[in-house]
């Protein structure tokens, strides 16, 4: 499991130096070292002023804008991003997140009182607090499956899934990449596992989309829900959820607006409703072929080379502090991505919140403008430290890192 932290004399990193050579293509601060990516993700200043110029297009003349322009401009963005994640674009609604997009799908159903809804220890807060709210107003049941942290491969995963599948599942919220321990799930697996016993899935896929390659029409969830403002770091509120064909008439958007009544058209109904749910700002959703373009254009490999530089570069930031502070790999690299966790020494029994409140993390940014979370996982006083990885940082960023925390652990919390 862990070893002891080593005590060892505070040294100077291999190289100090912050960030990598397109870390200009950000407005991030300067001064701050940013491993914090998987959190709200950070878009290029190329993608906001595209952002921008959509706006100043839209306040120039609002009735023509969304009377005459949107729907254009939303249905070339949706098929764009249809390729990209290689889905039927019909099925596809844009979103402000994947927590909405979860709570789309998880409200349309109609839940009986001896239904089971499964969701793994491992769920984003939110996304498990609306199971848990669908599940009370019906008297359904919410189980747990329990996937152990460390895991050393897939097939604990997929047991720990299949071993809390009874006659009265109805359906299995499971992460893509979990949020808090950066595990990628073998989703492919559990997808067509449930499926062979009439499951249905809903894939939290919010830091899936430009992480991993994606191909939603092959994987044949129930529903596949992402963020497009993290790893294609589109701008905030961009998201996206995809239903299943035989399953769109049965989803509705979290907001009822004029499309319940509005007769079908070239436009499903699903289109009519998820396309309108009311006068918003949409250029995040609208900016999300130039994020694609922008990012996909920042190495020469285009988006596999993106994917795997940055997977490359968390799986050495990974190696690199789990050495420095004598902490055991708690996955394969099989299972990472563009995010990692390890276990830390133990943190405070009680805070107030799970989120950005662990001592440690404070100090961290306060005295060395560190931005990085730590948090209780599976509970507290356990506890975990993930790193993010994006075009933006360097190998100095994460030494910078473990100098703070050897120094700050050998000083205790």
């Amino acid at each position: 499991m862990r070893r002891r932290l080593r005590i060892a004399r505070y040294h100077t990193p291999v190289t100090t130096e912050r960030g990598s050579p397109l870390s200009g293509r950000w407005d991030l601060d300067p001064e701050a070292v940013f491993l914090n990516h998987g959190s709200f993700g950070a878009c290029p200043h190329a993608v906001l002023q595209h952002q921008s110029e959509l706006r100043a297009r839209l306040e120039r003349q609002p009735v023509d804008f969304f009377v005459r322009q949107y729907y254009p401009l939303l249905d070339d963005a949706r098929h764009t991003l249809a390729a990209f994640l290689s889905a039927d674009a019909e099925g596809l609604a844009f979103v402000p997140n994947a927590t909405t997009g979860v709570n789309s799908v998880v409200r349309s159903m109609e839940l009986n009182a001896d239904d089971e809804l499964l969701v793994s220890n491992h769920a984003y807060n939110a996304c498990r607090n609306a199971l848990d709210y669908v599940a009370e107003r019906a008297s359904a049941k919410v189980v747990v499956v329990p996937i152990p942290f460390p895991v050393a491969s897939d097939e604990e995963i997929i047991t720990a899934v299949t071993d809390r599948v009874t006659d009265r599942t109805r359906m299995l919220l499971i992460d893509h990449v979990t949020s808090a321990t950066g595990l990628v799930l073998p989703i492919a697996r559990i997808v067509a596992e449930l499926a062979s016993r009439g499951i249905d899935t809903l894939v939290d896929g919010a830091h899936a989309p430009g992480m991993i390659p994606l191909d939603l029409d092959a994987l044949g969830a129930s529903y596949y829900t992402g963020n497009c403002h993290k790893w294609i770091c589109a701008p905030k509120g961009a998201a996206f959820l995809w239903v299943r064909k035989d399953l769109r008439t049965q989803v509705r958007p979290a907001t009822i607006s004029h499309g319940a009544n509005m007769p079908e058209t070239e436009r499903s109904r699903f289109r009519h409703e998820f396309d309108w749910v009311g006068t918003t700002d949409p250029t995040a959703w609208l900016s999300v072929p130039k994020a694609l373009s922008v990012m996909g254009s920042m190495l020469p490999g285009g988006w596999p080379e993106v994917m795997e530089t940055n997977r490359a570069l968390v799986l050495q930031a990974r190696a690199m502090l789990a050495d420095r502070l004598e902490l055991e790999l708690p996955c394969p690299d099989e299972m990472i991505g563009s995010i990692a966790s390890l276990q830390l020494t133990e943190g405070p029994a009680n805070q107030p919140s799970p989120l950005y409140e662990d001592p440690l993390q404070v100090r961290l940014w306060e005295k060395d403008r560190i931005e990085v979370p730590i948090g209780p996982f599976p509970v507290p006083p356990q506890r975990i430290l993930r790193i993010s990885a994006q075009l933006y940082n360097g190998m100095g960023d994460y030494e910078i890192l473990a100098d703070a925390l050897a120094r700050e652990l050998q000083t205790g919390d």
